[in-house]
Order: C-alpha cells, then structure tokens, then sequence
C-alpha cells in the first residue's frame, strides 16, 4: 500500500496546477456553478484546461454493466433509510478513526462545516442512484467531476502551503485513502446494514458495492488498485484499518460535532441518546471509544433494532400496503434528513419511487439467498 499513500490523481492533479498558475481559479468557480448537468453547453468562457478535463472526463468507464447498475438503483430504492443511517452513523465516523483522514478534515476547514459534508455526501449518492444519473440532464457526473477537482485543490493547497507533512503522512487524498473512503462508503455500509438485521440479497449487495466501484473510477482511483470482489474489498479494508485507525482529538471533535448535529435533527431531547447509541452499535466499542463517543442507557435498546426492523421487514414481504409504505417512510425520511442537514436551503434531488413489481422482481429475500458479510480477515 505504500505506492497507493504517495499517489494523488495525475489528470486532475495537473488541472488544477494549470488553473492556478493561469490565475484562472476565479473565473472557473464563478462558471462551473453553471456546470450541473451532463450533456448542457459549457461556458464560452470556460478556461481551456477546465474545458479538456471536463471533456475527457464527462463519460463513464467503458466497462460498465448497466445491468449492474441498475440492479444498483434497486437495491438503494429498496434500502434508501437504512443506506443513510449507515452512511450517517458508520461511514463518516469510520472517516474520522483514521486520524491522517480526521487531520485532512481539520487542515481544509472541514471541522467547521459538518452539515454541510452530509449533505453532500448524502446529496451525490442519491445522485448516482437516479434513473438517469449518467444521461443527458443528470447530475451525478458534473458532480463527479467536482468533487475530484476538490480533492485536486485540497492536495494542492495543502502541499503549496507546506500544512501538511506528506513524509509522515503521505500524500493528502492519496490513492490509498480514496480507495478506504470507497470501502466505508460500499462494504461498510452493507455491514452495518447487516448489523441491523437488514436481510440482503448476494445480489443486491454485489450491485450496490459494483457501482462504489463505478464511482471510484469516475473520482480518479487507480482501477488497477481496487479490489474487485467483496472477498477482495474485506482483505483491503482490515489492512487498511489495521494500519492506519486510532484516536486523534481531531477525530473525537469531529465526531462530537456529528452527535450534536443530528441532536438537532431528532426532535425533542428525549431520543438525543439514540444517536451515541447507533454510532457504537455500528462501529464497535473500540472505534466508539477513541472517538470518545459517550454510553448512554440506549446502547442496550439499540441492540433490538434487529428485530424491530426483522418485524418490519415481514410486513414489507407479506404486504404491498406495507412495502408501499415504508418506501414511502424511507423517501420522507432521506427528504427530511437532507433537508434539515442543510438549514432548509433547496437542493434539487428526487429519490425515484418505483417498486420492485415494476420490474417484474419478487418482493423479499428468500432465507436461503441472504448476504452474508466476507469474515474478517485480521484478527
């Protein structure tokens, strides 16, 4: 892994030198706000070396199985609640118990706008999971587009300014850490889904973590590199937690300003506990602890949520009144969780709401094709 922790991202790495150099930074930022959908004219005053990254960059990898893909959206319909709930209380927190990563965070101001990172964490996978997210009018790849940009910049600034000891902690952003990042955002999201009694189809779960891959290719990650199989990405993740996880006061602030976050969100303060409880339910005692995350007397009722969820799940299986209307929950749930992420500012997304009997797929996972995660390889 050492050679993936000194490499950044050649095509957007050299981008953003040429911006900078040109003095074009200015006159990109105000354009590519105008930059939100694929296929749409790019502006005429676009800096040329912008124009050619945007070009080069504005199609998927070749290999794509829309299959896949599609089986993908599906699955994220299908799981839409329990994908952000994984994504909010396992994902970033994981993030932030790699202390290099919780340190970038810190270094590019990031402590001061947690809202504002789940959002858009939130905001681009409901991207990519939409019918259209790689057409004419979608938005998951100007998105894609940016954000590998941003980490361009990041690199960039950080190095320029001498901030960051990239002998000590290699290269910010490296090929090693967004290769980690794809694997919080896949396998560890389809974990945690395990944990809480989610019952997954081998299929389902496969498509889903495919289409992470998909999104590493379109954000730079080096495909040679990527494991391929769900086997493969559990090798890569032990090793990589193994190796870099551990307790840093960065991690521990950021963690406590996620707590007090969604606190505000859950009305009242009588359930304000639940969210400590979810984050050590879902990343472990050890993790919790280094991120100082405290114990409440809701550790122990979180522990059911399995079999609250299991009963749940056998309503959806038995009733299409009952799978209508948790999909219905799932979608107002995502609704109301970005937008109150985001103070009430508007963000155009739609989370589409076809059931699975529109593509002629049984509703359920039959007991004898549940996914179950690959064991752990270090102990």
């Amino acid at each position: 892994m050492d050679a993936l922790r000194d490499a950044g991202d050649e095509l957007a790495d050299a981008t953003v030198a040429a911006l900078f150099a040109r003095g074009e930074v200015g006159t990109f930022n105000a354009l590519m706000r105008y930059v939100s959908t694929a296929g749409a004219p790019l502006p005429e005053r676009l800096p040329h070396v912008a124009r050619e990254y945007l070009e080069a960059t504005r199609v998927p990898p070749s290999w794509v199985d829309w299959g896949e893909m599609e089986k993908a959206r599906l699955f994220f319909i299908d799981n839409n609640v329990h994908i952000s709930t994984a994504l909010s209380f396992a994902s970033m927190p994981a993030c932030y118990v790699v202390p290099r990563v919780a340190k970038l965070l810190s270094a590019t101001h990031g402590l001061s706008y947690p809202s504002r990172r789940m959002a858009e964490t939130g905001q681009f996978t409901v991207y990519l999971m939409r019918p259209d997210a790689f057409e004419a009018g979608g938005r998951f790849v100007p998105a894609a587009q940016k954000v590998r940009l941003l980490h361009a910049a990041v690199r960039h600034h950080l190095e320029r300014e001498e901030r960051w000891d990239s002998a000590a902690l290699g290269t910010p952003i490296c090929q090693e850490d967004m290769i980690g990042g794809q694997m919080f955002f896949s396998l560890l999201v389809l974990d945690s889904l395990h944990r809480l009694g989610i019952h997954l189809s081998t299929e389902g779960a496969e498509a889903y973590y495919y289409a992470w891959r998909v999104v590493g290719a379109m954000l730079g990650v080096d495909q040679d590199a990527v494991p391929r199989t769900l086997d493969e990405a559990r090798v890569f993740l032990d090793l990589y937690m193994v190796r870099h996880m551990g307790p840093s006061e960065e991690g521990a602030h950021l963690t406590r300003q996620l707590i007090e976050l969604y606190e505000e969100v859950v009305p009242g303060t009588l359930f304000d506990p639940i969210v400590s409880a979810l984050i050590r339910h879902l990343v472990g005692d050890t993790c919790a602890d280094w991120l100082e995350v405290p114990r409440t007397p809701w550790d122990t009722v979180v522990r059911a949520v399995p079999h609250l969820l299991g009963v749940l799940e056998t309503i959806e299986d038995r009733s299409p009144l009952g799978a209508w209307a948790l999909d219905r929950l799932g979608h107002l749930t995502t609704v109301l969780e970005l937008s109150s992420l985001t103070r009430g500012r508007v963000m155009h997304y739609a989370i589409p709401e076809h059931l699975r009997k529109d593509y002629g797929l049984p509703g359920g996972v039959p007991r004898g094709r549940r996914w179950t995660p690959p064991a752990a390889t270090v102990s």
